[in-house]
This record gives C-alpha cells, structure tokens and sequence, in this order.
C-alpha cells in the first residue's frame, strides 16, 4: 500500500453535516473494555471538541462493530499488543489535543499565552510519553532561529492553538503511515518478485463545501488532474483506437470536462 495524499484537515474542524474519522468514534465505542481507561478517555464524545464540531452518528455506520473488525485486524495483520495500543493512544492524544487548543489564556501587556489548567495537557503529555512542561513550554514559547541563534518567543493564544492542531494532524499522518508500513510488512513477502500490482485509486471531482480551505483546494486541484489523466487514457485516446481501426463504435461522453478549472490552477497568473 502506497500513501500518496491523505487527508488531514477533517481532524481539527469539520462542518455540519461531516463527521470525523471513523477511528475516534470507534475508540468511544466500549467494544474494547479497558480502552476507554487506558485512553484517559471519558464516556461522552461531546467533550472532544476536535471530533464533535459536525455529526457524531451516521446511521448506516455501527461503531462498535467496525471497533471489533479494527481490533480484530490489528491482531491478524501482526501487530504485537504494544504496537495496537500505541496507536490506540495517539488517536486519543490528538482528541485530547482539541480540548488542549480551548485551554491557553493570555497573560500581560502582550497577551502571551499561558496553560492555567494543565488537565488536558498532562493527558496529551502522558499517551505521547513526553515531558509536559517542556510540551507546554514548547507550544506558548517556541525557539525561533535568529542569525546563528535560537531565542524564544511568546505566542499568541490563536498561535499556540494553531501550533497544537498542525502537530496533532502531524500525528496523525505519522500514525496512519505507521499503520500502513506495518501492514506492508506484513502481507509483502520480501523473497517473491514484485510481478503483479494492483492499484485502487479513490478519486472524486471538485467538492463544494460552505468553507473551503487551502488543504480542500489541493484536494480538488490533485484528484481532478488525475480524473483528467484517467479520462483521456481510458475513453478519449481508447475510442480514438475503435476509430482508427474502423470500429462499429458509438463515441461515449464521460462526462463533464473541467480541465478550464484546471487551466485556472496552472496558467501563468492562476490560483
């Protein structure tokens, strides 16, 4: 399995009608006994604000079952119980994080932010296996590099918010890769020829939403790109051939043509 563009900014914000990834629902679900305890994880998922600010249920979707399939997965794909909980872990450190993001208060004439009530942060420090003072210390004063130097700078309580959200989508990236190198390793046999490949490539057209944001404009740009390739290799240069040889062929339309919104992208002056 190769990861070529994941999906991250859903983690920190998510609109009305979307929900967040399935995994933290899953973690909620009580399927696992002792997880919840070993999470630092309370009963309620409403006191996660990074993964209740959309839909919470989908109807079609039954957590607790998909949580025993991943478990289950977990342990037929050869991860040791270490490895399963460490992941475990750093899917409830990012949900911990959200709530860290609401706890930084500004302090003096500069408004520079400070953690008050070091709960959330002290959960986050303890599932990531870190010093939180340091972490804390880290977030409200971080070292920029100066000439040949490193000096501190106090951030602001919207800065140090930020800081937490790019680091919890860091972990989260990391954490899926993790997961994804583990099963390669598992279900590759290093001593036989890579003869065969088999890709399964999820691509959608451009998405609407109420807010748009840089990371869904990527998204947008890539998958459309590779909706263009897929079309001119597969229906237009294809049919060509039927042509060409003299085929008794119908031409297909494929559907909408959006290469001008790619135009838009890529021509000088473009987005």
């Amino acid at each position: 399995m190769v990861v070529y563009l994941l999906e991250k900014s859903r983690l920190t914000y998510q609109q009305p009608l979307e929900r967040c990834y399935h995994a933290f629902y899953n973690l909620m679900s009580d399927q696992v006994p002792d997880l919840k305890e070993k999470c630092l994880l309370t009963n309620d998922i409403l006191d996660y604000w990074y993964v209740s600010q959309g839909k919470i249920t989908v109807p079609s979707i039954d957590d607790k079952e998909d949580m025993m399939f991943a478990n289950e997965a977990f342990d037929v794909l050869g991860f040791t119980e270490t490895e399963k909980y460490d992941v475990f872990k750093n899917t409830a450190c990012m949900m911990h994080m959200g709530n860290m993001t609401k706890d930084f208060v500004p302090v003096g004439k500069e408004e520079q932010a400070e953690i008050k009530d070091d709960s959330n942060a002290l959960k986050v420090a303890t599932l990531a296996g870190i010093d939180p003072e340091w972490m804390i210390n880290y977030f409200c004063k971080p070292k920029l590099k100066v000439g040949t130097e490193w000096v501190s700078k106090g951030s602001t309580c919207s800065a140090a918010a930020n800081s937490v959200a790019g680091i919890a989508r860091a972990v989260y990236e990391r954490t899926f890769r993790i997961v994804v190198e583990k099963c390669n390793e598992t279900l590759i046999d290093p001593t036989m020829k890579k003869v065969q490949y088999i890709g399964v490539l999820d691509i959608a057209g451009f998405e609407i939403f109420d807010y748009n944001g840089f990371e869904q404009i990527c998204i947008n740009y890539v998958n459309e790109k590779l909706q263009q390739f897929f079309n001119q290799h597969m229906f237009t240069l294809e049919q060509e051939e039927y042509v060409k040889e003299g085929l008794d062929w119908a031409n297909v339309d494929f559907g909408m043509d959006l290469q001008k919104c790619i135009d838009m992208f890529e021509k000088p002056m473009g987005l």
